[in-house]
């Protein structure tokens, strides 16, 4: 069933309030490469991603 206009507009607004949105440019292939990877880990790719970048700054952080 499609989403009310109502759900909409709950969604937008709290997409406004709770969310930060980055836009990425890869190289050709990589979207998919990302995209069978997340699939295999169970994840969508924006929890793979999410978990990548914050595992990757602890890593670093721990190393200064």
């Amino acid at each position: 069933m499609p989403a009310s206009e109502a759900q909409k507009q709950a969604s937008k607004k709290w997409n406004q309030e709770k969310v930060d949105s980055l836009h990425l440019r890869l190289k050709k292939g990589m979207r998919d490469i990302i995209q069978r990877h997340a699939a295999k880990q169970n994840e969508s790719v924006n929890v793979f991603v999410t978990r990548a970048i914050q595992e990757t700054m602890e890593r670093d952080n721990a190393e200064q």
